[in-house]
């Protein structure tokens, strides 16, 4: 009868869990689903029930020149700081896994210590300190700071794929009298491009979405597609924010699904590619 009940007990609690897990998912995707959903309503009160199908207020946010100029701008943000935070997430990475220094621990905490502080507080100490030292707030420093936020996930990707590649296959080129960059450059890097890929593709999507550093961060006049969003909310919840938010959630989720199918495709391709072995 023991091992019956615990059975029992055992497929109970699994249920609950599901039931649990089930909850939480409809809690966290149920808000992203209704935005999309009443995107194409026709009514211009944002709600249920629609009262119709319409694509009008994808055509006004095409027409809306501060909207069109938030994009610009957080996707010039965006791409320079996947290109930066890639460089230096490699170089780092690259340094902390092959190299002895003194140091050594203390850069790491360094490094990846802006992911574990919360981006309220660290926006507002940096703000606090450009105003100490009576520095205005300008581009230059908005994209330093997506650059800052976005480098400990850089490194730990790339960091986490070159432990994994093997010292023997540097050494041997080193020993057939390759130098170090070339070393590097042709056995190494090559090896890192998945977590290179990933890294920076991930550095597009929290500097593209970032909210609370644009915010404190930015300069006068300029704006974000996520300051962009608030500042339209200032005035009413239309359905051309949940246009806009619409296009968000295609841009920071479709981004990184793209590259992470091109990714698998050019791994097959390369895979089919390579001579097979001849069976002895």
């Amino acid at each position: 009868m023991k091992p019956a009940r615990r059975k029992e007990e055992g497929r109970w609690a699994w249920r609950l869990t599901g039931f649990v897990t089930l909850c939480v998912y409809i809690f966290m995707f149920a808000p992203i689903a209704a935005t999309v959903i009443l995107s194409f309503n026709a009514s211009m009160f944002g709600g249920f029930p629609m009262t119709g199908f319409s694509l009008q207020w994808y055509g006004k946010l095409m027409a809306n020149e501060a909207v069109l100029a938030a994009f610009r701008t957080s996707l010039w943000i965006a791409l320079v700081t996947a290109a930066a935070t890639t460089a230096i997430g490699v170089v780092t990475s690259f340094a902390l896994v092959r190299f002895e220094f003194p140091g050594k621990q203390t850069l790491s905490t360094l490094v990846i210590l802006p992911a574990l502080v919360p981006e309220t507080i660290l926006g507002v100490g940096l703000l606090v300190l450009i105003k100490a030292v009576d520095q205005p707030r300008t581009m230059l420093l908005l994209v330093l700071g997506h650059i800052l936020l976005a480098v400990p996930y850089v490194v730990l990707i790339t960091q986490a794929r070159m432990v994994g590649i093997r010292r023997v296959y540097e050494e041997a080129a080193l020993s057939l009298g390759a130098s170090r960059f070339s070393s590097f450059r042709e056995i190494t890097l090559p090896l890192l491009i998945p977590a290179v890929v990933a890294g920076a593709l991930l550095a597009f999507t929290i500097s593209f979405d970032n909210t609370s550093a644009s915010l404190f961060w930015r300069p006068a006049g300029v704006e974000t597609m996520p300051t962009q969003i608030l500042s339209m909310l200032k005035i009413s919840i239309s359905p051309e924010i949940n246009a806009l938010g619409t296009v968000m959630i295609l841009v920071t989720v479709g981004i990184p699904l793209i590259g992470g199918i091109l990714m698998q495709s050019l791994t097959k391709l390369r895979r089919r590619g390579e001579p097979k072995e001849e069976a002895k």
